[in-house]
């Protein structure tokens, strides 16, 4: 049994609330559970000093945890003077998924950033950034396109994430903070709409697991990439 009652392959309940930042040119504030994250793009018309004059644009995202998005305080890694190497590890994840959807050379000159900040998290804040970020992404370049600054939204699929896991043994999908912390094994599925993969991270807590066990993970895994695409379709009004 699992702690929420859930089945095995039940997801928490997800909402997406787009718009929800009122000066972000794209915004969606996503609920995974008691996991919730707001997703805030700022569209820019420029490109980072690298990528000047070569014709294309760019996606990036930053992300940070509220200091009381935990049971205790976490202070601002800005008080620290420097962000954990886990806060850098995550906004490069969120970062890579979002490009490996996006056409960058079909905005040139411009640059996109998405900014996901844990207001509450529960587990699997990675996996719920992420898919409110490709959200709050589809909708800032909508506004570029009501600008008249590029002729269509130039993403090529969408993208979406989730966690799988073993716990007591048996496969389970969307991992909360009771279950990930007790898994006999951790894993984040970062994938496509059309089921293209963009990134695996896999851990055993406690032995290594079978080619057999992944592959029951990574079918829950779709399952849910699946109910989750299909809900940023619905919210975002796309086919």
């Amino acid at each position: 049994m699992r702690p929420s009652g859930r089945a095995l392959d039940q997801m928490r309940s997800v909402t997406l609330e787009p718009g929800f930042a009122k000066h972000a040119e794209g915004s969606c504030l996503i609920r995974f559970g008691d996991t919730h994250v707001l997703c805030a793009a700022t569209l820019e018309e420029r490109v980072p000093p690298w990528l000047r004059g070569q014709g294309r644009g760019w996606v990036t995202a930053e992300y940070g945890m509220l200091p009381r998005a935990t049971n205790s305080r976490t202070p601002r890694e800005a008080a620290k003077g420097k962000q954990s190497g886990r806060t850098q590890e995550i906004q490069r994840l969120i970062g890579r998924s979002l490009r490996a959807v996006t056409d960058l050379e079909a905005m040139p000159d411009m640059q996109i950033t998405v900014d996901c900040d844990v207001i509450q998290a529960d587990g699997g804040t990675r996996t719920a950034s992420i898919t409110g970020a490709y959200v709050a992404l589809h909708l800032a370049l909508q506004k570029a396109v009501d600008r008249e600054l590029i002729p269509a939204v130039p993403l090529i699929d969408q993208v979406a994430a989730v966690s799988c896991g073993l716990y007591q043994g048996a496969a389970v999908l969307d991992l909360d903070y009771l279950e990930d912390s007790a898994a006999e094994a951790d894993t984040n599925f970062v994938l496509t709409g059309n089921g293209g993969i963009v990134e695996i991270q896999g851990t055993a807590e406690d032995y290594p697991f079978s080619r057999d066990q992944f592959m029951e993970l990574m079918a829950l895994a779709q399952s849910g990439i699946n109910s989750l695409t299909a809900l940023q379709r619905d919210i975002l009004g796309i086919g």
